[in-house]
């Protein structure tokens, strides 16, 4: 009976960590999703919101790490076990991290506020926003769901989100180059877009995590990338 009741007890912090880790990821998802729909209504109240909730988000990543350590100091899990709780403690480090972004990207609207609109811009932001919002939402399924495929469809879009920062990158850069008024306001813009394609990098390693969690190992091809930024060449 004292058994039994060890493994209930066991079975009850693993649960409990990782629905912790779902509602953190639930926050990081809607950080993201406010953070560029108050870029695109200019809503500077949104904006603030965003970025004091970033504390929030901090303090679950906190718990989370003092849950997982108690559980490896006093459960000393393994195999199957063992490699949940490492999954979730690097699951929570990159939900963290995409937290701090949607607050960089809150944080450039002031700026942007009484700027003219840079055309096409925006909706290009938020379309990257929308890829990884879902890349992190799939990741995060797939590991409740013990979906490898799921996984793996997440990672592979990271490769979208470059392709779509490249993209921007190339015309923002022919924004300022035909009119240098335009680039303080293009920078900013660059800026945005840099912080999306990073939360994208880090939504692929929690869908990378998840399939370590389903699988007992990492994927062994390197994961489709697509930033050649370095490479561009201003058109004209």
């Amino acid at each position: 009976m004292a058994s039994q009741h060890i493994v209930a007890s066991f079975d009850q912090d693993l649960g409990g960590v990782q629905m912790r880790l779902m509602r953190m990821g639930a926050l990081v998802e809607t950080a993201i999703t406010d953070a560029l729909r108050a870029l695109e209504t200019r809503d500077l109240d949104l904006s603030e919101r965003v970025r004091l909730g970033d504390r929030v988000i901090d303090a679950m990543d906190a718990e989370i790490k003092e849950d997982t350590a108690r559980i490896l100091a006093l459960r000393a899990p393994a195999a199957r076990d063992l490699r949940m709780v490492l999954s979730v403690m690097a699951m929570s480090t990159h939900l963290e991290r995409c937290g701090d972004y949607a607050k960089n990207i809150a944080k450039r609207h002031p700026a942007l506020a009484e700027a003219a609109p840079i055309e096409n811009s925006i909706m290009a932001l938020s379309r990257m926003g929308r890829i990884v919002v879902s890349m992190l939402s799939d990741a995060l399924d797939a590991a409740i769901h013990k979906d490898a495929d799921l996984a793996e469809a997440a990672r592979a879009r990271d490769l979208e989100v470059d392709q779509a920062y490249n993209a921007l990158f190339r015309a923002l850069l022919t924004y300022m180059m035909e009119n240098p008024r335009n680039i303080t306001t293009c920078m900013h813009l660059h800026f945005i877009a840099k912080n999306i394609e990073r939360i994208g990098d880090h939504a692929t390693s929690v869908a990378e995590q998840s399939l370590y969690l389903i699988r007992g190992e990492r994927p062994e091809e390197d994961r489709p990338k697509g930033d050649t930024t370095a490479f561009i060449a201003p058109e004209g």
